[in-house]
């Protein structure tokens, strides 16, 4: 069984990815790591990389990948992260794939495991839809939703191919109640040798 469970979770919006996560990282005891929260976080601390993060978002740009990385560089570094953490929104494209096996390196440390949450596009159109309508939102068009969805495939597909070619993407299923995905979830990562203190 491994000791640490540095996981990366990737799913198109209207996946269950943001639930899932935090299941698997409860489940786990390691932190969540997405980068929103990261910059939020620096942001409302006022730290350096923070004040940078904000003058570049209020002047409406997006946050370069050496800036990213060097933030989460930053918070895996942290104390509850040490036996590991589930990421979220990093890395988004190669390059910060390339600068996430630096940030490992630098502590002989690897990704454990991909967990890709496989939904069809269709299904996930018609969750971010009844979303959409639940929350009021009228700008959530089906156009929109197909515009967001078509830009996650072209992210992410590049991503998995590298972490495909190193064997550790678990391809989950993400149709059916969020228990039997759960479960789906944990047999992949126990399969792994990753599993709760408690399950061991």
């Amino acid at each position: 069984m491994t000791t640490t469970a540095r996981l990366l979770i990737v799913g198109p919006q209207g996946s269950g990815k943001g639930t899932q996560g935090a299941r698997i990282a409860e489940a786990l005891s390691i932190p969540t790591i997405s980068t929103g929260d990261v910059f939020r976080a620096n942001i409302s601390q006022g730290t350096e990389l923070g004040q940078q993060v904000k003058a570049i978002v209020e002047a409406g740009n997006l946050v370069p990948d050496e800036l990213t990385s060097a933030l989460v560089r930053d918070r895996v570094a942290q104390d509850d992260a040490a036996r590991g953490f589930l990421l979220d929104g990093y890395p988004r494209n190669t390059a910060q794939v390339a600068h996430l096996d630096a940030i490992l390196a630098e502590n002989d440390a690897t990704l454990d495991a991909v967990i890709e949450l496989s939904v069809p596009r269709e299904e996930s159109i018609e969750r971010l839809r009844l979303r959409a309508t639940e929350q009021g939102r009228a700008d959530d068009t089906e156009e929109a939703i197909a515009h967001r969805l078509a830009i996650y495939e072209r992210e992410t597909a590049p991503i998995l191919a590298v972490y495909g070619e190193r064997g550790i993407v678990d391809t989950i299923d993400g149709v059916g109640t969020l228990d039997e995905i759960s479960e789906r979830l944990a047999a992949a990562l126990a399969a792994r040798g990753i599993a709760p203190a408690h399950a061991r």
